[in-house]
């Protein structure tokens, strides 16, 4: 069975996601997706705003809206960009790395591990500063009808509906040094 794997952040899951993802599960077929949410350890701080289960529980909302199912792990920083590849490995499991990313499909290439590259369309529309800082302008909106009509282009709609249901957005709001744009 053929295991492709998409490893991201998440923070939060956009629609440059949902399209990797789509990717992932259309060269998977009858193989596996597996998610891997990078810095796992991390969340309710500026540049990681939501805990792994809160990422995980978004992902979740994703797959049950769209009738897809994938393995969602987490895995936790080391900061070691060499060591990394072998690190990540040992958690996701052999495969091929679906990534839109360039740094990312060199590192992985570089140590021998199968990539596939997907070219995202407007990828400067789903970079994460930007999404998180059109989350945090909303973050003091209490008219769900409007958050929903403002993030329809970047998130999708089952995400959006769970950061409203979960009131995720408003934290942001509430963190002192406000979004990191890194």
């Amino acid at each position: 069975m053929s295991r492709y794997i998409v490893l991201g952040r998440f923070q939060p899951f956009h629609k440059g996601h949902e399209y990797l993802l789509n990717r992932a599960f259309e060269f998977a077929k009858e193989g596996e997706v597996v998610i891997a949410v990078g810095s796992a350890s991390k969340g309710w701080e500026s540049n990681n705003p939501w805990t792994f289960d809160e990422r995980k529980a978004m992902i979740e909302s994703w797959l049950t809206a769209n009738n897809k199912a994938a393995t969602i792990i987490g895995i936790d920083d080391i900061n070691d960009p060499p060591r990394w590849v072998k690190y990540a490995a040992k958690i996701h499991g052999q495969g091929v790395l679906v990534t839109s990313d360039e740094p990312t499909k060199m590192l992985y290439e570089n140590d021998n591990f199968p990539v596939k590259f997907v070219e995202l369309n407007n990828r400067g529309s789903f970079e994460r500063w930007r999404v998180r800082q059109t989350l945090l302008m909303l973050s003091t909106v209490y008219d769900d009808d409007a958050v929903r009509e403002v993030l329809a282009a970047a998130i999708p709609a089952s995400v959006v509906n769970w950061l409203i249901e979960q009131d995720a957005i408003f934290r942001l709001s509430t963190m002192v040094s406000g979004v990191n744009v890194g």
